[in-house]
């Protein structure tokens, strides 16, 4: 997969997110999750594009490795949707799989990354 390709796919998984989190319910619990996982989840795309501005090999891998937190993080909120009974599982199934996708492919990298640092 080539550096552009995965910014698209960031960026569309963020898209996705935010498009899941509008039909949720508007009470204040799930607007407070809702808030989060669109926090986390669009924050993949934006660490990732940071990622490919690094300085260093470093920066890079630091940039990456909140990049693979954020993924961790939206993956741990479609759950708890899900387990709240807030969504089903079903409809969130296609998000959390590229979610955890996603978090893969970036520690792939970083492991990558590091393997050539050394």
């Amino acid at each position: 997969m080539t550096k552009e390709e995965l910014k698209k796919r960031t960026k569309a998984f963020g898209i996705a997110t935010v498009k899941f989190a509008r039909t949720l319910p508007h009470d204040p619990i799930t607007t407070h999750f809702a808030v989060q996982l669109v926090k986390s989840a669009t924050s993949v795309g934006a660490n990732y594009r940071s990622a490919c501005r690094a300085k260093s090999g470093a920066d890079f891998i630091s940039k990456m490795a909140t990049a693979e937190e954020e993924g961790d993080e939206a993956l741990l909120w479609f759950e708890v949707l899900v387990e709240t009974e807030t969504a089903r599982k079903e409809t969130v199934a296609t998000l959390m799989d590229e979610a955890d996708q996603l978090v893969r492919i970036i520690v792939a990298s970083i492991n990558t990354a590091r393997d050539g640092s050394r």
